[in-house]
């Protein structure tokens, strides 16, 4: 029988370098992490994303690769590595790593190789042409500090391909001696004891630039991920692929493939719509972008996510829809706004700190068809530094007490690997572990309720969903039944008070159990049922019998 852990997973991304100091050299580390591994099992978390932590120059948050069987020394050791591998699966935690491998830094060996040789095997490991590509301009990745992709190189005499910043130039991932390469580094983290991988940039892994036509033609580039699903399921069958494709509608089914390609996707285009329907207080987004989203095979799974480590893009959204979530959560375009396409704010000051309306969204988070990935610091409502530069806003160190440099790193301050909030209502004097643990009303405890109950309720990872008419705009509700059994969970976008009815054809004569607060049972005596919801809020029902 396969192993789909994933189906009710609760996924925590973390970049170690801004998670815990553990030896006060500023920079977090995995013997700080180690550490903190109690804290991440008792929030109920069953698998920890980390960000890349390999050697790096760090010109683009660890994505600019130099080595890829190692661990940045900054971070610590790959000793370090496997013991906080080996106390994680003690508390029963996976660990997926990512994947960098559309493309390397110019500093890695296989680059400096290529430049210095053109006889060497490791030229064609990259994209090189003669002329100027006449696209040179085309299909820039970070408009604004971006100027082309491609880059001459003088040693070389040519110009290097590089979809994203010019000191990270494109694999050519049509060569097989490079694809051999990219499966002996998933093979290496294999036999350390990750789960799985994060796909950095898919839809550019899998893209084929040509140069001078001197690389191969492949009709179908995604057989690149048949074969690394092939190899990881031979490796490893409990192993996953985690894509990130913000990718159309259209496209997306080919990176699950049937089945035997990617297992996870990220739901760029529900996040996207969720968060337009937050800016209107309606549901009708959330509802047709569940309706729009392609079937996954029965072993794929949408990934669910609020923020994630990067900017919160909404390039699938029209230029009116962006407008209308700029006037709500982001109106200062030019401190918060980045890349054309997105929001650089961390989630929490969108919504002003309202604590109920972030239950509202986290709760939609655990409940949505799929499984939940939430971004560190999202359990306390963390802020952000719009002072900073590019995407590190939101990317500043874990506040875990009201100590200097908010408990990150006993470092001095201007040593600390990035400022963390120390100004205003998200300053770690107000904001931090230790104060909201202490708080029995606190984001962070909430959180850990939401995700036990999560966890106890597999037929959101597992179940065949059903939106459920409501008669109200605001309200959004959906039904996930397997094995027999059956949730429901409502939410009310609006910040007043309403009245829903669900239609509830298939559960006339069973009672609606609610999970959240101490409530009586409700037999569903009709398949029409009213339901009142306060603004902002929320219910999870189980469906059963009073006996249950």
């Amino acid at each position: 029988m396969l192993d789909l852990w994933y189906k009710n997973a609760v996924l925590y991304c973390l970049d170690v370098e801004t998670y815990i100091d553990g030896n006060g050299d500023g920079v977090g580390d995995f013997i700080g992490l180690t550490r903190r591994l109690d804290y991440i099992a008792g929030l109920g978390i069953t698998c920890v994303w980390l960000m890349p932590f390999y050697p790096s120059p760090n010109k683009d948050n660890g994505y600019d690769v130099m080595d890829y069987y190692t661990v940045d020394p900054r971070l610590g050791s790959l000793g370090d590595f496997v013991e906080f591998a080996r106390h994680a699966g003690e508390r029963g935690i996976r660990i997926l790593i990512d994947l960098v491998v559309n493309h390397t830094s110019d500093q890695h060996p296989w680059f400096q190789a290529a430049i210095k040789d053109k006889n060497s095997k490791y030229f064609d490991y990259y994209f090189w042409s003669k002329k100027e590509p006449e696209d040179i301009d085309e299909g820039i990745v970070f408009p604004g500090l971006q100027k082309s992709t491609w880059t001459y190189q003088p040693e070389v005499g040519a110009y290097y391909a590089h979809r994203f910043y010019s000191h990270q130039a494109d694999l050519n991932i049509t060569n097989p001696e490079v694809r051999d390469e990219i499966k002996k580094m998933m093979g290496f983290w294999l036999e350390l004891g990750v789960s799985g991988f994060r796909i950095d940039a898919a839809p550019f892994l899998i893209e084929l630039t040509q140069a001078d036509n001197v690389f191969e033609q492949v009709e179908d580039p995604f057989v690149y991920i048949e074969e690394l699903r092939d190899f990881l399921s031979w490796r490893r069958g409990d192993a996953i692929l985690l894509a990130e494709a913000n990718e159309s509608l259209e496209k997306l089914p080919k990176y699950f493939g049937d089945g035997d390609r990617m297992q996870m996707l990220f739901n760029f285009w529900g996040n996207q719509h969720l968060v337009l329907a937050l800016a209107r207080e309606s549901a009708a987004p959330l509802a047709q972008a569940f309706k729009e989203l392609p079937p996954s095979p029965p072993v794929g799974q949408w990934a669910n996510f609020v923020r994630n480590h990067d900017e919160l893009s909404l390039d699938k959204l029209s230029s009116e829809e962006q407008d209308e979530i700029a006037a709500a959560f982001a109106p200062d375009r030019d401190t918060m706004w980045i890349f054309d396409r997105g929001i650089r704010r961390r989630f929490a000051p969108l919504l002003d700190g309202n604590l109920q309306r972030l239950k509202l969204t986290y709760s939609l988070l655990f409940t949505l068809p799929g499984t939940p990935v939430v971004n560190y610091g999202e359990e306390l409502g963390m802020g952000d530094d719009l002072s900073l530069e590019e995407r590190k806003p939101a990317r500043t160190p874990m506040q875990w007490s009201k100590a200097p440099n908010g408990g990150f790193s006993t470092a001095p301050a201007d040593q600390v690997v990035l400022p963390v909030v120390s100004t205003g209502d998200y300053s770690y004097k107000q904001l931090n572990v230790n104060t909201q643990q202490r708080n029995p009303n606190s984001l962070l405890n909430w959180m850990e309720r939401a995700i036990r109950l999560r966890k106890e309720c597999p037929e959101f990872g597992w179940g065949q969903p059903q939106l459920l008419d409501t008669g109200h705009d605001s309200v959004f509700a959906h039904r996930c039944e397997w094995q027999g059994k059956a949730v429901i969970a409502v939410h009310n976008f609006s910040q007043s008070d309403c009245k829903a009815t669900l239609v509830l054809k298939d559960d006339v004569g069973k009672c609606l159990i609610d999970l959240f607060e101490d409530q009586p049972e409700n037999v569903i005596s009709e398949p029409a049922y009213d339901l009142h919801l306060p603004g902002y809020g929320y219910r999870w029902f189980q469906v059963g019998h009073s006996s249950d």
